[in-house]
């Protein structure tokens, strides 16, 4: 079985401390550029799609989560405040009320509508030690979360947008949705009382799925406290389903923060409040992918892109110069040089690795390397400078094809 948990330490991507605490998982080196070459990728897709990145603090005064409606609705999810100075703080449990309050800091008008405010930032949930596991369940997310405030004739288009993005990403990173979920009210004092808001936003949303001739299911009781959402759901390698995209809709905070725009008219608006995330948290992401690929992940996300395998100490200048080359043009590349042990156990011990590069008495004469794929198929002494091109390209293309005989 693909458990992400056995996998990911066996390829010493994270580890755990009983002295850092459950639910608190910290990554190592290799899983460090995975999380960090997805964070790159969602950043550039957000500022190709308009939106304005932004950092805020994890902490805040109790008084803005009893403002936001996080106090009254997620209490038992969130830490305990913490007294400083006569004021009580809190670890954020998400970060949409900073968002509000930077939207709040600057006047607005019409025409500055959708603004896209987006962030990857620490959260807090204060889970209990029975639910937490591996990358999946933990008590610090990072996220990719984002906000639009837009006019309300300017929802569809954004909602739409937002589905587009999880489209593409999960193209890239090489997975599938397991189901769309239409996440509507539940009874209770854990939901905004607001009738014909809920009525609105969940009709809003059926709208867009709808026209998109997305299959979905309606689940009542799955909302957000503040309004429904639209989720995207995965299936772990024990068949638990989660999270890992989501689109809210939400009348609720710009109304408690009191939050406005000019309108074309001159009069004051309210906006209406996309919550999004595209690749959801990096935590439970990274689980996924690691278990969808085995840990061979595709070429643009593997901590390691290409091992440079010299046969013998003395074509070691030329493997350490083809490593020097690759790093300098952005790639993840290690040299395993022979004193970690035979051709054969080098290669083995880096058979997920997408591409391994040997270099023999011959390859090194000609300034050449023969090139083994992760696949299985080895291919002709090739021109290092060749391999190396042909290596960027894949990664920046985010390809899943190691090679491609027309690109030669």
């Amino acid at each position: 079985m693909r458990d992400h948990r056995k996998l990911g330490r066996e390829l010493e991507l994270f580890d755990t401390d009983p002295l850092v605490g459950a639910g608190l998982p910290y990554w190592l080196p290799a899983g460090a550029a995975v999380r960090h070459a997805i964070e790159d990728y969602i950043r550039e897709a957000e500022r190709r799609a308009g939106y304005q990145h932004v950092q805020s603090p994890v902490l805040g005064k109790r008084q803005l989560y009893e403002r936001s409606g996080h106090w009254a609705h997620f209490r038992d999810d969130m830490f305990p405040p913490m007294e400083l100075g006569g004021e009580e703080l809190v670890l954020r449990p998400s970060l949409c009320p900073h968002h509000v309050l930077i939207f709040r800091s600057r006047p607005h008008s019409h025409r500055e509508l959708p603004l896209r405010i987006a962030e990857l930032g620490g959260m807090y949930r204060a889970e209990l030690s029975g639910v937490l596991g591996g990358l999946t369940r933990v008590r610090a997310i990072q996220l990719n979360d984002a906000h639009i405030f837009c006019a309300l004739d300017q929802v569809l288009g954004e909602v739409a947008g937002v589905l587009d993005m999880i489209e593409e990403a999960y193209a890239a990173l090489g997975i599938q949705p397991a189901r769309y979920r239409l996440s509507l009210r539940g009874q209770g004092a854990n939901y905004v009382a607001d009738p014909v808001m809920w009525d609105h936003t969940e009709a809003i949303l059926a709208g867009v799925l709808q026209a998109r001739d997305q299959s979905y299911d309606a689940e009542a009781g799955e909302g957000a406290f503040y309004g429904p959402k639209i989720d995207v759901q995965i299936v772990d390698a024990h068949g638990r389903e989660a999270t890992l995209s989501t689109i809210q809709l939400d009348f609720h905070q710009p109304q408690r923060f009191d939050l406005r725009y000019t309108g074309p008219d001159q009069a004051q608006h309210r906006p209406v409040m996309v919550h999004r995330s595209v690749v959801g948290g990096i935590e439970r992401l990274v689980a996924h992918l690691i278990e969808v690929h085995a840990g061979a992940f595709p070429v643009w996300l593997a901590p390691v892109q290409l091992v440079v395998l010299p046969v013998s100490d003395a074509e070691l200048p030329a493997a350490t110069a083809l490593v020097r080359r690759c790093i300098e043009q952005g790639l993840r590349a290690e040299l395993a040089a022979p004193h970690r042990g035979t051709l054969g156990a080098r290669i083995k011990a880096a058979r997920r690795v997408p591409y391994q590069a040997v270099i023999g008495p011959k390859e090194q004469a000609i300034r050449a390397v023969a090139l083994r794929l992760r696949d299985g198929r080895q291919l002709d002494p090739l021109p290092a400078a060749d391999v190396v091109a042909h290596i960027a390209t894949a990664a920046t293309s985010r390809t899943h094809a190691l090679w491609d005989a027309r690109q030669r």
